[in-house]
């Protein structure tokens, strides 16, 4: 009959497989929030939350794709728009400090002292890419979600559509609406490309075993046909 493969190997597979199903519907669930919110047409009209003459509903619909509102939400529920985009930029702002920090983590770059005295438990000794996230006592994952829900409900209120939180140490308030417009659009296009590569880099991590910086190490930067990995 057809040769099996080893039980073990069987095992083996199904957890690379499992854990890569989660991390996809993770991605999924990400970029479609990301994405939501829509590149609108300058005719739809004005936001209520006009930043120095800029039109929101301008900013994001640039080349190659223009308007992209594949779900059709900018006709079915126009009212939801100013939301939607708070979201983009949003998650566009936190993909761009997560792929910041798995570059710096993956070169080893780590704070000194102890990330949990009480598990004794140093920055240092954190495993790089995903497998991070693991080596952190719950109780510190539960003050890392404690900080965001204070963050969004008290600091920085998520009901604050426009993202201007005041530009604290990182330069001028920015008057021309030109140059805010094509700065604005700069980040949103930045975060959409964080967002794709933070997401990216965690499925790949998960098919290959391998951090960003061991994929590169190794010459594993074509995902077929190299003889690494599971293609």
């Amino acid at each position: 009959g057809n040769p099996r493969l080893p039980v073990s190997t069987l095992h083996s597979q199904s957890l690379v497989y499992s854990r890569l199903i989660s991390t996809m519907k993770l991605a999924v669930a990400s970029l479609l929030l990301g994405y939501a919110a829509a590149f609108a047409p300058s005719q739809v009209g004005k936001s209520s939350t006009a930043l120095n003459m800029v039109n929101e509903l301008e900013l994001g619909a640039v080349a190659p794709l223009g308007v992209y509102d594949p779900l059709g939400w900018l006709d079915s529920e126009p009212e939801s728009f100013e939301r939607r985009r708070a979201v983009e930029r949003k998650h566009g702002r936190v993909a761009m400090a997560a792929i910041v920090g798995c570059i710096v983590h993956n070169n080893h770059i780590t704070f000194d002292g102890y990330l949990s005295p009480s598990a004794n438990l140093k920055f240092s000794d954190v495993p790089t890419g995903v497998d991070g996230i693991r080596a952190i006592p719950t109780a510190g994952l539960l003050q890392i979600l404690f900080f965001f829900a204070l963050v969004e409900l008290a600091w920085m209120p998520a009901s604050q559509y426009d993202g201007d939180y005041g530009v604290g140490w990182f330069g001028d308030n920015i008057e021309d609406p030109e140059e805010k417009a094509r700065k604005l659009n700069a980040e949103l296009n930045n975060g959409r490309a964080a967002m794709m590569g933070i997401m990216g880099n965690m499925v790949v991590e998960v098919i290959t075993g391998q951090t960003m910086y061991e994929q590169y190490a190794a010459g594993h930067i074509s995902p077929f046909g190299d003889g690494e990995g599971v293609f």
